[in-house]
């Protein structure tokens, strides 16, 4: 058992939190317990998952996408309605980290995706991303990514056959496309496409790779709570709530 308070403090100095402006508010979203012995983690909040949760005897649920985002709506309208009364009838904590787990350099998605795929991490790609090198044709660095992240990646090879430099964003990256062609980078690696993806692929002279937003963004939650599990003590569990985008 370990307070509420203490493994929420630590997880924002590992990740610091106060480094990053988000899209909305990171760390605590909604109290609950203050005393903590089992965690669920996902990728996205849902009425599911918190359900999921309250069945699993959980006091704390940890997400990359929180409820609570500074472009929505400020009313509680009968969705919300739904999912806060799943957390509060189950006196269960919610915590959100999303750009913060991005960035991490060991525990974060971008770090963890090279490492799945065989990237040696030369530094940050932008703020958030990671850069880095490999020594791999595009088809053998392909297979990687249908075997370790996702079976269906959307591919433009629009760039060389050969790879030396790859940038990775996970989630919603494709608007720094261009960013990584102008960076000299020969494969660029995201969550989700945008209509432009193709035709600047084509013309920038880069390949490019959609693997899915949630399958892009599965690896850093579960890094986080396996770490906070081992210093607190405490179970956990990954909720596997697929999505295809």
């Amino acid at each position: 058992m370990a307070r509420r308070d203490e493994i929420i403090d630590y997880a924002a100095e590992l990740l610091d939190l106060d480094s990053f402006e988000d899209y909305g508010p990171q760390g605590l979203q909604v109290a609950g317990a203050e005393e903590v012995t089992r965690v669920i983690c996902a990728v996205s909040s849902s009425l599911e998952l918190f359900e999921r949760a309250a069945e699993a005897g959980a006091q704390l649920v940890i997400v990359h996408h929180g409820l609570l985002w500074n472009n929505d709506p400020r009313t509680i309208d009968l969705r919300v309605k739904r999912r806060l009364q799943t957390l509060f009838d189950a006196d269960i904590n919610l915590a959100a980290y999303h750009l913060a787990i991005d960035a991490h350099p060991e525990i974060g998605n971008n770090a963890l995706l090279a490492r799945e795929l065989g990237v040696e991490v030369d530094g940050p790609f932008l703020d958030f991303g990671i850069g880095g090198r490999v020594s791999a044709s595009l088809d053998d660095f392909l297979a990687r990514v249908r075997e370790r992240i996702a079976p269906e990646p959307l591919v433009f090879a629009e760039g060389p056959a050969d790879l030396a430099r790859v940038a990775i964003v996970s989630g919603g990256g494709s608007r720094y496309l261009s960013d990584a062609a102008a960076e000299g980078y020969d494969l660029y690696l995201t969550g989700e496409p945008a209509e432009p993806s193709l035709h600047l692929a084509r013309e920038l002279g880069i390949n490019f790779v959609a693997a899915g937003h949630y399958a892009t963004e599965r690896l850093g939650v579960q890094a986080l709570t396996r770490k906070l599990a081992d210093r607190f003590g405490l179970e956990w569990e990954f909720v596997e709530l697929p999505n295809p985008v």
